[in-house]
């Protein structure tokens, strides 16, 4: 299910932040591809059958399946060096590195699971927010059949009272810590733009909903606006759109 012509594959959800970290990257390097964007729920026999497992993103490229956003972004710095997101200098590589893995970890994993529990009961907000740019008929079906979805993410996703409280609370350590992280240049590593920026303001990007993220967003419901009403005055949420307005630049794919 590779593209024909060579271009790389990214298999895609629209509405993800691990996504966009993706995206981001192959976008940042110039590296013309194909978007094929799959729908949360459905999307797992097709992404088990191309990868031996049910999570996006996923790269197609010469001929290899790489998984996993932090593994695309290690691919494509050694095959497209230029514009580099990993710094030269080896400690601020090992640093930049370890902030992608903090923020994956204790941003991207935890306001996911805080924002699902918030807004799943809205499942016509939720299934919306999941199918940006698909058909009538699709959005149609995939409304009829969220209720079936919502379940298997709160399983998968441990979406319950007690997980999304304890998630609250690491994200918010971690948003902390993020803003300690901010130099002088307004860059968390150095002075130059590198994958902890990326990462950050990517993973980021449910809270901010910074205009240039590449997929329009539906209206928010209140309990989405009242929980970015709370990190909007702070430095981290400016910093995480400014790295957007900065950085995020034109798109590289072949497709909308």
């Amino acid at each position: 299910m590779a593209a024909a012509n060579g271009v790389p594959v990214l298999w895609q959800f629209k509405a993800s932040h691990f996504n966009e970290k993706a995206r981001w990257a192959l976008d940042w390097k110039g590296v013309r591809h194909e978007r094929r964007s799959l729908l949360p729920g459905p999307h797992m026999p097709v992404v088990m059958w191309i990868s031996g497992q049910k999570s996006v993103p996923v790269l197609q490229i010469d001929g290899q399946t790489i998984t996993d956003s932090t593994r695309i972004i290690a691919e494509l710095e050694r095959r497209f060096p230029e514009r580099p997101l990993y710094p030269a200098d080896a400690a601020a590589r090992q640093r930049a590195l370890e902030l992608e893995e903090f923020f994956d970890d204790e941003i991207g994993v935890h306001i996911r699971r805080y924002l699902f529990h918030m807004v799943l009961p809205d499942a016509g907000f939720t299934a919306d927010l999941m199918s940006p740019g698909f058909g009538a008929v699709a959005r149609a079906v995939y409304r009829a059949t969220f209720p079936l979805t919502r379940v298997a993410m709160r399983m998968d996703m441990g979406i319950t009272d007690d997980g999304a409280a304890r998630s609250l609370a690491r994200f918010e350590a971690a948003f902390d810590r993020l803003e300690r992280e901010i130099g002088p240049t307004g860059y968390l590593v150095g002075d130059t733009f590198s994958v902890a920026d990326l990462t950050g303001a990517a993973l980021l990007s449910p809270l901010t909903f910074p205009p240039e993220y590449p997929y329009r967003p539906p209206p928010l419901p209140e309990v989405a606006l009242d929980f970015q009403s709370r990190f909007e005055k702070r430095r981290g949420f400016e910093w995480a759109r400014e790295m957007y307005r900065r950085h995020r630049g034109t798109s590289a794919a072949v497709n909308a």
